[in-house]
């Protein structure tokens, strides 16, 4: 992979990041378009994801550190409970990292990767479309209850093409809660579980990906880093004051352009 391939590969994950639309999907459309094959796809996404998280830690900084004084302050209270619905969120996608890694990986390596990424995209639609013609009865704050079902939806979006924040975001308003909070509970849910999967494999085997050198690595990580930071701040207002139907017709769209692609 040349650097400039890198660079491009983390702006795409930096702009799709934060909405809606998979940024798993996009960065294998780029792969396809620019001709970059990988033997570890996961690990390098899971770089660039790692690179978003910190821009988003970057961005988010005051819900951050919010949490953080909360955490190590005496006695239960409102900052501790968001953290337990946090954890208990991140329950499913740890089960399915350590379970299915392998499996994803390979997927993202198969010649039908984007037939798999085109349908995922328009299911995407379908479930964005459902949320935003649901109309149920709103709740004011996050239950234990909902942090794990939206878990579990983001464990389900571990799929290339299906978008986490989206699947997130719209498990979240089908169980009543308002897309604001549930928009900022999606962000901040992700952090550990990215962050953790890029010191393991960090652990494991170093900067060295297969078909990547460092520089080319170092500099995807910069530019969706640099990228994210910019658009994190911008794209998560644009999620929790946009209508989601717009985003489901773009999904759609690329869903159709990415099987089209395929065959």
């Amino acid at each position: 992979m040349e650097i400039f391939e890198s660079i491009i590969l983390g702006a795409v994950q930096g702009l799709t990041e934060f909405l809606p639309v998979s940024s798993s999907g996009h960065l294998q459309l780029a792969k396809a378009l620019l001709g970059v094959e990988l033997e570890e796809n996961l690990t390098f996404d899971i770089v660039l994801h790692a690179a978003t998280v910190l821009s988003t830690v970057v961005v988010l900084w005051s819900e951050v550190w919010w949490l953080i004084k909360g955490i190590f302050s005496r006695g239960m209270n409102e900052e501790k409970s968001y953290f337990l619905k946090l954890v208990i969120s991140m329950i499913p996608i740890g089960v399915v990292g350590f379970c299915l890694k392998d499996y994803i990986d390979a997927l993202l390596s198969s010649e039908y990767v984007m037939l798999v990424v085109g349908g995922m995209l328009l299911f995407t639609a379908a479930l964005l479309s459902f949320a935003y013609y649901a109309r149920p009865r709103v709740k004011e704050t996050i239950s234990y209850r909902d942090a794990f079902i939206i878990g579990v939806g983001q464990g389900i979006a571990a799929m290339p093409g299906l978008s986490r924040s989206g699947t997130t975001i719209a498990t979240g308003i089908l169980l009543g809660n308002k897309k604001s909070a549930v928009a900022t509970f999606s962000f901040l849910m992700v952090l550990a579980p990215i962050m953790g999967q890029a010191l393991l494999d960090i652990v494991d085997g170093g900067f060295a990906i297969a078909g990547v050198d460092t520089a080319s690595l170092v500099a995807g990580f910069l530019s969706a880093f640099v990228v994210g930071c910019l658009a994190c701040k911008y794209m998560i207002n644009i999620v929790k004051r946009g209508k989601l139907i717009w985003f489901a017709l773009y999904c759609a769209v690329v869903g159709v352009v990415a099987i089209i692609t395929y065959f």
